[in-house]
């Protein structure tokens, strides 16, 4: 299952500075799987090292501050050779400072060691941050490599060609097909292999829902009791939040009295480790629009859209039927799509409740807003007005229709919505 980091890991390989790298992501995208594929593929050999309870190699890193002794533990522990520049070392479940902090010592010299630890705790990477250390984020996978996984790598490639040449794609139905299958299946791995192996809706919604038991038992790690069930209410609420018309995140559907001070920390641990994206929404458009955030106002979104689509309880039927639970899954992919680009998330909602979707900003500063039209709302005006209002330059409207530009708002088939980056 080739995946877009490997041609990241090619790179870091070669690269004359070289440091360890931090791979970080959520629990069941792939990460594991991805660097060891990797080791065997570009390595002689890889030692591979749980760090989870791993009581041995945590005394020896709060004591050792010399690289040649840790290299020598490992090739005794573990009886295996380690070869300068031709063995892959891989740290998994990398959550110890003190463990990170001696593998800077590997990235303060010239290593030949080539050093791989992998976290799906991001709210780590605060304790992590050295020069000395590399980071790279890792998600689940996106429709383009889905595409390659199912043999549909000139599909793929027409859809980037489409999207930059502002060019229809002439295998447009085709390509919505294959996205509505893949919103249903969604982007984790174990779910797309069963999917390939001919499994039923019903197998796959069973492995589904083990893995939003496994996100739940991640919660369970938050410090604080109470904040362990509140995160679950959270994580438990966030399709019935989506499937409402004003998907502006309400605690009182987690129960009557409830309030923002109760679940506030709940909601920052779900966010901090990717298990929830939040998008903003913004009091007024001007630059910077982190300044102008709405802390009170907010919507949340699922990292995984097939995980959404079981919480909801969907079928072949209520999904081509129900417009409105077609949108909420839209929108989700929308989101995530745009987040997984490290692309910070806002909406806007004027006065008379019309809404732009998503307004981002790109490295240049250049604010754009995006909007998601969907049969139920096919009318909608509220990009328009925004642009004339707010004076933008560009704007995007996401459809189910092919690509096509008017003036200057692109229209971009919802499918492409991964083409779009914080760049020009």
């Amino acid at each position: 299952m080739e995946r877009k980091i490997e041609l990241f890991l090619e790179k870091w390989k070669t690269d004359i500075l070289r440091k360890p790298l931090i791979i970080y992501g959520s629990k069941q995208i792939g990460k594991t799987f991805t660097v060891l594929n990797f080791g065997e593929k570009e390595y002689k050999n890889v030692i591979y090292i749980n760090t989870d309870n791993n009581l041995e190699l945590l005394k020896l890193m709060k004591k050792e501050n010399s690289t040649s002794k840790i290299i020598e533990f490992l090739k005794n522990f573990y009886n295996e050779p380690i070869i300068e520049n031709d063995t892959l070392i891989v740290f998994d479940n990398l959550t110890s400072k003190d463990i990170a902090t001696k593998l800077k010592l590997f990235g303060s010299e010239k290593s030949k060691y080539h050093i791989i630890g992998i976290t799906s705790k991001r709210e780590k990477l605060s304790l992590f941050k050295s020069e000395e250390l590399q980071f790279k984020g890792m998600n689940e996978i996106d429709f383009e490599e889905y595409l390659n996984i199912r043999g549909e790598k000139k599909l793929a490639e027409i859809i980037r060609k489409s999207y930059e040449n502002k060019k229809t794609n002439p295998h447009h139905k085709l390509t919505l097909e294959l996205f509505h299958e893949y919103l249903k299946t969604g982007g984790l791995p174990e779910v797309i292999y069963a999917k390939t192996d001919g499994k039923s809706d019903n197998e796959l919604n069973a492995i589904k829902q083990k893995i939003i038991d496994i996100y739940k038992k991640e919660i369970s790690e938050n410090k604080t009791l109470i904040d362990i069930s509140r995160g679950i209410e959270v994580l438990n609420s966030i399709p019935y939040q989506l499937k409402k018309e004003n998907k502006k995140f309400q605690y009182g559907l987690l129960g009557k009295g409830k309030r923002k001070k109760e679940y506030e920390n709940a909601i920052n641990y779900l966010y901090n480790n990717q298990l929830v994206y939040r998008s903003y929404k913004i009091k007024e458009v001007s630059s910077p629009l982190s300044s102008n955030k709405d802390t009170d106002s907010f919507k949340l979104f699922m990292p995984d859209n097939g995980l959404l689509y079981t919480m909801l309880n969907l079928n072949d039927n209520r999904f081509k039927k129900d417009e409105l639970l077609k949108e909420a899954l839209y929108e989700n992919y929308c989101a995530k799509t745009l987040a997984e680009q490290d692309i910070s998330l806002y909406y806007y909602q004027s006065e008379g409740k019309a809404e732009v979707n998503f307004v981002i900003q790109n490295r240049q500063g250049q604010i754009i807003p995006i909007e998601l039209i969907t049969k139920s709302n096919s009318k909608a005006k509220s990009l328009s007005v925004f642009m004339k209002k707010h004076i933008t330059l560009e704007g995007y409207r996401i459809t189910e229709n092919n690509f096509q530009t008017k003036k200057n708002i692109r229209y971009i088939p919802i499918y492409a919505s991964y083409c779009i980056t914080d760049s020009k």
